[in-house]
């Protein structure tokens, strides 16, 4: 059994470097990798606790509760600009806990979806203003995250019809899946290609939930 111990606390503000990373040194919670270097997140108590060989920094933040998504969360974000080697998003919620704070993600081409990446098409998969859930990969830097789609149950959860969109002050229509692959405008019946999510029941409902809050 590995003997785990605390050695080193101290105070750091965001983006400090607090070490320099090597292949024994894990970035944690609050931190990320940069240019050879680990940085802090958020303003807080960096804590560096050793495991076997590798030394894991972490940082607590001073309100208690965590302010960045970790590798593996799933989160809720916006689509706010599609290109065409990736899609750009802000990020609302990690899990089921809604942020007061900006975070902005990236989602590459190679990371839309698990089959067929060198068919994938950006403005197929993701239009402005689509509500998405995805999965985070890493951090890029401050307040920004690479995200995946690649799961079944990750992609497009909301998308609006483009007969709303194009009306000002119009109430927003959400347009219905009707395969992995397209929604369409349950008015006009228009069809629009998207990487839809297949969300089982129980997310769905933490979904509406979420989504209420904006």
């Amino acid at each position: 059994m590995s003997e785990e111990s605390e050695d080193q606390t101290l105070i750091c503000v965001p983006g400090q470097i607090l070490c320099a990373a090597s292949e024994f040194t894990v970035a944690g919670q609050g931190t990320y990798e940069k240019l050879g270097y680990i940085h802090a997140t958020l303003a807080g108590i960096v804590q560096m606790k050793k495991r076997e060989k590798n030394t894991f920094i972490s940082v607590v933040s001073f309100g208690g509760g965590a302010t960045v998504p970790v590798i593996g969360d799933i989160v809720t974000a916006r689509i706010t600009a599609v290109q065409n080697r990736m899609a750009r998003c802000r990020i609302l919620c990690i899990g089921k806990t809604a942020l007061n704070r900006t975070l902005r993600g990236i989602i590459r081409k190679e990371d839309v979806r698990a089959t067929e990446v060198d068919r994938v098409e950006m403005h197929k998969c993701f239009r402005a203003g689509d509500i998405i859930l995805a999965r985070v990969l890493h951090q890029i830097e401050l307040n920004v995250f690479h995200l995946s789609t690649a799961d079944n149950e990750l992609g497009v959860v909301v998308a609006i019809s483009p007969s709303s969109r194009a009306t000002w002050g119009a109430d927003p229509i959400p347009m219905v899946p009707i395969c992995w692959t397209e929604v369409q405008c349950p008015v006009t019946l228009v069809k629009e290609p998207r990487k839809v999510a297949k969300v089982v029941p129980e997310k769905g409902e933490s979904l509406k939930k979420s989504l209420a809050l904006f």
